[in-house]
């Protein structure tokens, strides 16, 4: 989205003071390395990712996130049942290589999310530009839905996966949409950069910079837990 994508280039430096939290009984206090209930909260890990609260968007409520790692964070967010995105809450790991360049790019997640309220699960993958974004769905709730039109479906990097090709005014959009839900699972993402690239020539030899996951929630009306059990990107 335009607007997320400005925000992810205003990102400021890391936080390192953890913040009051508000609905935060869920995380583990002792293992705790950052919180922060701040808007743009954000932490850079010891392993080189970044976590981000990103509360993005208008109308939005309440939200906490909270970190034992770079692979086991979590969020409760309070937001009304309105339409519109109010945040993507995310952890980042930068890439910064042409997809030609690349060998390998993969990601494993585990995610336990709640049964109401309306959001995504998703990957979030830019090029350094940040004139393209590839959003990859593991998982989606309630009413909401991609950019774009439908391309049809395609098998790639382990999943069958539902096409949308959009723009949003700022960047170009291509949505994946897996055609059933996961809670884990690994993801071979180099693949589907590739059918991007050379299949469907949507875009060039693009750098791929930021490789986020997160949730990307629209309500969650009476707060709502969203939590990463496991989490990484690896690349060669």
């Amino acid at each position: 989205m335009a607007q997320r994508r400005t925000l992810t280039r205003l990102l400021l430096a890391p936080v390192t003071a953890a913040a009051a939290l508000i609905g935060f009984a869920a995380a583990p206090a002792h293992a705790l390395i950052w919180s922060s209930s701040d808007q743009w909260g954000n932490y850079t890990t010891s392993d080189g990712y970044i976590l981000y609260n990103n509360i993005w968007g208008s109308g939005a409520g309440a939200q906490s996130i909270w970190a034992n790692s770079s692979s086991n964070w979590g969020v409760w967010a309070d937001h009304p049942n309105t339409g519109g995105i109010k945040s993507y809450p995310n952890a980042k790991k930068i890439v910064n290589k042409p997809i030609t360049s690349l060998s390998s790019l993969t990601s494993n997640y585990n995610v336990t999310v709640p049964s109401s309220g309306a959001y995504n699960t998703s990957y979030d993958i830019w090029d350094t530009d940040y004139d393209y974004e590839v959003m990859l769905w593991v998982n989606y709730n309630g009413a909401v839905g991609p950019l774009g039109t439908s391309q049809g479906n395609v098998t790639l990097g382990g999943h069958t996966w539902a096409v949308y090709k959009g723009d949003n005014g700022a960047n170009q959009v291509f949505s994946f949409l897996r055609t059933s839900d996961s809670s884990s699972g690994t993801v071979n993402i180099l693949p589907i950069l590739k059918w991007i690239k050379d299949t469907k020539g949507w875009w060039g030899n693009e750098t791929i910079g930021d490789v986020q996951f997160g949730y990307e929630i629209t309500s969650s009306q009476g707060g709502l837990d969203f939590r990463t059990n496991s989490f990484n990107v690896s690349s060669s």
